[in-house]
């Protein structure tokens, strides 16, 4: 089996039994192009250790990232053994291959008056009864509430929402589901959305039963909300863009600078290892050095 075949037969395999997300099939599928334009449309067996690290090593040339570098890795590493599980190749040839290590950096955090001052200002702007800003105005609360991905917040049904028992169902990645909490700020700008806000967009639209819509009555995209934080939070982070994971990364580290159990962030968080939670404790960490090199007077 050629390449091109392949790697048209591994998304597919990912997207429907292994029921990956959309995003991460296409990931894979892009990582397994750009090997195609390195060796050409050519058999599978073809493909040896030395052709995939000549691969890598002209992505360096061109500047890619390390972490580009190290997804490539585990995307041809992940393809080659689905294709010796398949039978379509006798030895994987990605076995010995090495990924360079992942640059740990840490996420960008708001502080919390920061925060505070954020939505704030996106409550002003609600309460004058504009329907997007109510909108945005609950988007951003509820980003920060909940700790919510972004294809989350737009993937959410109106019947996802207990307001009774202040919680969400989400699916996450891995189509798994998880409800999560969120409190009365949030509560209060999803209900004020909901009543006055929801109304004037869906009645622009074709009877979307999602949470958020755009300005158009359909189903707001992960793109458009992407924006929307990027307009109220990057002026308050001295930053010229950044996204809704700002809002994940900040409420995440809050919780645990409050004293919330790393294992209750992890499961609000959906992170199915321990391991990728524990980046907000150096988050914390950090916090707590530079208090102590301020306060303590051996430090």
């Amino acid at each position: 089996m050629r390449l091109a075949a392949a790697t048209a037969a591994y998304a597919d395999d990912l997207a429907h039994v292994r029921r990956l997300s959309p995003a991460t099939v296409r990931a894979y599928a892009a990582d397994l192009r750009d090997l195609q334009n390195a060796t050409g449309d050519i058999e599978l067996a073809e493909i040896d250790l030395e052709s995939l690290r000549e691969w890598l090593w002209r992505a360096t040339q061109r500047g890619d990232a390390r972490a580009t570098l190290a997804r490539r890795t585990a995307s041809v590493r992940g393809f080659f053994a689905w294709a010796q599980e398949h039978g379509i190749i006798a030895v994987d040839p990605s076995l010995r291959l090495v990924a360079p290590k992942r640059a740990r950096t840490l996420p960008k955090v708001a502080t919390a008056p920061a925060m505070t001052a954020v939505l704030d200002a996106a409550a002003a702007r609600a309460g004058e009864g504009d329907a997007i800003a109510l909108r945005d105005a609950a988007i951003l609360e509820l980003l920060y509430a909940s700790a919510l991905r972004v294809a989350e917040l737009c993937g959410m049904d109106v019947d996802d929402i207990d307001a009774h028992r202040r919680t969400v169902r989400v699916i996450g990645k891995g189509s798994k589901e998880r409800i999560v909490p969120f409190g009365g700020p949030a509560a209060s700008a999803v209900d004020a959305y909901l009543v006055r806000g929801r109304p004037v967009l869906a009645a622009r639209g074709q009877g979307s039963r999602a949470v958020f819509l755009g300005a158009r009555g359909g189903r707001l995209g992960t793109r458009a909300a992407y924006d929307i934080v990027s307009r109220a939070v990057a002026p308050a982070l001295g930053t010229e863009t950044t996204g809704p994971h700002t809002l994940r990364h900040s409420a995440a580290t809050h919780l645990l600078d409050g004293g919330a159990d790393l294992r209750t962030v992890q499961e609000m968080l959906g992170h199915a290892s321990l391991g990728t939670t524990q980046i907000y404790t150096h988050v914390s960490a950090e916090k707590l050095a530079a208090a102590y090199r301020l306060a303590h007077p051996r430090a």
